[in-house]
């Protein structure tokens, strides 16, 4: 079947469709790469896709995914360390008993795991541990923890490295690590100012809750050696860089620093633990996803997308590009979005790769 034809073009669509189905309903708790597989299989089997560009597709997104893997273990290694509880008993000190103060000290901490550990850290891991700090000093949680599951969003455009769609932009942006992170710092500051105002005033309600007296024990001692680790691997990030070291290598470094002493005293529970906390599937589904959006990429579809992008460079091209990407997204959400839009941005007519993803 030939994917340039309205046949080929529809069956991909249909075969993209059901996998994000498939990764947003999990029936039965599958995990998505259920799903996802067999249609990367598919897609390849029908002639939707040549063998050799789903390899190529794999290797492209090969220093990607291997980042996904090594930050994913770096952050669960880092909360076995006792970072996350840490940060809690630094909220809860700097609350000082009042949910005001507190939600100004989860936007600190959250926008921060954001933007240095992505946003599956601070979804997954901080979220529970804000849960559990509100409860702590006698605050209502809900300003917390929806504070910090939107910062998970609104907080990772600072880095290359806080989201997996930074980095597969970053790969055609042209830019340096330090060059990105200098683009993304005013917009961050900006959007996490203004969801900090919506936050204060569309909960004003539960953050008027009396004032609580914070534990005499709410200081949790810092773990070191983690933190220690955590700022070398985001400085490595930044050195290492221009020397044209993938950030999966940094992140890598990183989680071995901290798994080091687990291997020494456990070899085998602690590796099975590593592959544990890297999440293989997830990963393969990364892969399988990226197949599959290469079907459409290549038909009718990806060419239709690509005429709504703007030839011109300047503001308003911009503003238009960044509007087909915000609708792609909602559509298709963001990971595909982004596997659709990068190489189209990046080889537009007029529009070298530094400008468009600057």
């Amino acid at each position: 079947m030939d994917v340039t034809t309205t046949a080929g073009a529809v069956v991909a669509v249909v075969v993209l469709v059901a996998v994000l189905v498939f990764a947003v309903v999990r029936p039965y708790g599958l995990p998505e790469v259920v799903g996802a597989l067999p249609a990367a299989v598919l897609v390849i089997a029908l002639g939707l896709v040549p063998w050799h560009d789903a390899l190529d597709e794999a290797r492209t997104l090969g220093p990607t995914v291997g980042f996904l893997a090594a930050i994913l273990v770096l952050a669960e290694l880092a909360r076995e360390d006792g970072v996350f509880a840490w940060a809690g008993g630094v909220m809860a000190c700097a609350s000082r008993g009042s949910p005001r103060r507190l939600l100004g000290a989860v936007f600190v901490v959250a926008s921060v795991t954001t933007a240095v550990l992505s946003l599956d850290a601070t979804v997954v891991l901080l979220t529970p541990v804000v849960l559990a700090t509100a409860t702590r000093i006698g605050a209502r949680a809900r300003p917390g923890v929806y504070a910090s599951t939107h910062l998970a969003n609104t907080a990772s455009t600072l880095l290359p490295v806080s989201n997996l769609t930074n980095l597969l932009a970053f790969g055609a942006s042209g830019l340096t690590f330090a060059g990105f992170a200098g683009l993304m710092a005013l917009p961050w500051l900006a959007t996490v100012a203004v969801e900090y105002g919506v936050f204060r005033w569309w909960f004003r309600g539960d953050l008027a809750t009396p004032v609580h007296r914070v534990p005499d024990d709410a200081a949790t001692p810092a773990p070191r050696f983690a933190l220690v680790v955590l700022a070398a691997t985001l400085v490595g990030f930044a050195v290492v860089e221009p020397f044209g070291v993938a950030p999966a290598w940094v992140a890598a470094a990183g989680a071995l620093a901290l798994a080091a002493p687990r291997l020494v005293r456990s070899p085998r529970r602690e590796a099975t633990a590593v592959v544990r906390a890297a999440n293989v599937p997830f990963l393969v589904f990364v892969l399988a996803l990226g197949v599959v959006v290469l079907a459409v990429r290549n038909g009718p579809v990806g060419d239709g997308v690509a005429h709504l992008v703007p030839a011109r460079t300047d503001f308003l091209g911009l503003l238009a590009v960044a509007g087909l990407a915000a609708v792609l997204a909602n559509l298709l959400n963001n990971l595909p979005a982004t596997l659709v839009l990068v190489p189209l941005t990046a080889h537009s007519p007029g529009c070298c790769s530094r400008c468009c993803w600057a």
